[in-house]
């Protein structure tokens, strides 16, 4: 694990930090090629992702403080100014909201926004996670005896502490799961998940003659991908043995399911006109 990279006088790059960025470059890159093919302006990709960014960073930090209440009371400043501590679906519900009342306020329907932004979202998390692997930061999945299992010992947040209290802290001496335990590269999965919904996605989007389609994948996609993933990983299960991240995952599914068919049955829901949006580039 590598959670600093280096250091630049009194200032360090971090891992995470680092891909975080490359992940908003290239969403914000490939967001431009279909906003252009879309007949869209390319530059209101920059505004639609640094929205998207900023607000996802607020809408993961605020839904981790919710989850870790207890810790938040005990240490309000370090807990919400900490570098980790960042819950995706918290994220994407808040970018989402924010997302959404831009594109109303661009008079951008929300759908061929989707439809846009969906394989960006693919890829943007993939790389994400790969700077969660870098980190340690705690997303990693249970101990395996598998060969591509991970020492996550070097990371900011150590198995010891992340398994402490757990099930399966009991299988091992004194409950404690020494740091240096392989562990399941969930990090690394999703990743490749995520590339491989981006293509599927990349390749169906120029196939789709339906606003909306494209968006509503994504949401049955990568809900079944995170779904299947969390069974390997460390997060506690809250009801009938699933996590809170597999709810989550059932409710994005169910809704994915629910829009094509709505979709389907009213094909003409969109109307669409490039000219109809409100925005005009800043000169350079």
């Amino acid at each position: 694990m590598c959670p600093e990279l280096f250091k630049i006088g009194p200032f360090t790059v971090y891992s995470y930090g680092l891909m975080l960025g490359i992940a908003f470059i290239v969403a914000s890159y490939l967001l431009s090629l279909e906003f252009k093919r879309k007949g869209i302006h390319p530059d209101l990709a920059s505004e639609v992702t640094f929205l998207a960014l900023i607000f996802g960073i607020i809408g993961a930090k605020l839904f981790h403080l919710f989850d870790e209440w207890d810790a938040f009371l005990q240490d309000p400043i370090g807990e919400a100014f900490s570098p980790g501590g960042l819950v995706w679906y918290g994220g994407f519900l808040v970018a989402l909201i924010a997302v959404y009342i831009n594109s109303r306020r661009r008079n951008l329907p929300f759908l061929v926004l989707g439809d846009a932004a969906a394989p960006s979202l693919a890829i943007g998390y993939g790389i994400g996670r790969i700077g969660c692997h870098l980190s340690g930061d705690g997303d990693y999945g249970i101990p395996t005896n598998l060969p591509w299992g991970v020492d996550y010992s070097n990371g900011t947040y150590p198995p010891s502490y992340a398994f402490r209290g757990t099930e399966i802290a009991k299988n091992f001496p004194n409950g404690i799961v020494p740091d240096n335990t392989p562990l399941h590269p969930t990090p690394i999965y999703e990743f490749l998940l995520g590339l491989i919904i981006f293509f599927i996605l990349w390749r169906m989007r120029k196939k789709v003659d339906v606003h909306g389609k494209i968006f509503m994948m994504f949401l049955i996609l990568h809900g079944t991908a995170r779904f299947l993933v969390e069974f390997i990983r460390i997060n506690p299960r809250i009801l009938l043995g699933l996590s809170e991240a597999q709810l989550i995952s059932i409710i994005l599914i169910a809704g994915g399911i629910i829009g094509l068919n709505y979709l389907r049955l009213n094909p003409g829901l969109v109307d669409f006109d490039p000219k109809q949006i409100k925005y005009t580039p800043k000169k350079k």
